[in-house]
């Protein structure tokens, strides 16, 4: 097994040969994913109905399209070994977080099945799993931190199979809020007669939901 040193050192120098590599020295996908959660709660707490959080909201979609070009090139990156390619797959999990979030909260904003308060409760749902997934990416810092001195190479990667399991967790958890919360706008669309409509917002993802 390599030295955890060495396991941010053989992702940097892989990174070094594509167009990834400034962007993963200089951004941080922990900040990111904070950074639109903290957009996201100054939108919940200023926005008194849905098309003022529409409005408020595009801030929030600014934030997340600065990085998606990161997540981008860090996902074009191949044959990496085994540990730096665990590292690359727990930041790529909350750039997918970052991604279902903004996507689906931004079309539910246009939904008119989704009453203001609804909407609210529904961010705060959002928000608190891609808050977990930033904590989750700042341990996995530490952990791959030269300066972590006080674990061994073998400890040290458990901790990072640890973190993978706890984002993969949250990552699908993010999946299952999503589908479940859609389902309710399919509902009440089916109810009122406006089940195309709801189909039409939500494209053809709609199939994996209902």
């Amino acid at each position: 097994m390599k030295h955890p040193r060495r396991l941010l050192l053989t992702l940097l120098v892989v990174l070094s040969t594509t167009a990834a590599h400034a962007q993963w020295l200089t951004f941080d996908a922990s900040n990111l994913a904070q950074s639109i959660v903290n957009s996201t709660n100054e939108v919940i707490e200023t926005a008194t109905t849905a098309s003022h959080m529409l409005n408020n909201f595009k801030e929030t979609v600014k934030i997340y399209e600065q990085g998606k070009k990161y997540f981008d090139a860090l996902r074009s990156v191949n044959n990496l070994v085994r540990d730096a390619r665990k590292v690359q797959q727990c930041v790529l999990m909350v750039g997918e977080m970052s991604d279902i979030y903004v996507n689906n909260f931004r079309k539910m904003l246009a939904d008119s099945n989704f009453s203001a308060e609804e909407l609210t409760a529904i961010a705060s749902g959002y928000t608190l799993l891609l808050s977990e997934g930033s904590y989750l990416l700042d341990e996995l810092k530490q952990l791959t931190s030269v300066t972590t001195l006080r674990m061994n190479d073998y400890e040290r990667m458990q901790m990072i199979d640890k973190v993978y399991r706890d984002i993969t967790r949250y990552r699908n958890l993010l999946h299952y809020y999503t589908r479940k919360t859609i389902s309710v706008s399919y509902l009440r669309g089916k109810a009122a007669g406006d089940s195309a409509r709801v189909a039409a917002l939500y494209g053809s993802q709609q199939e994996r939901y209902y």
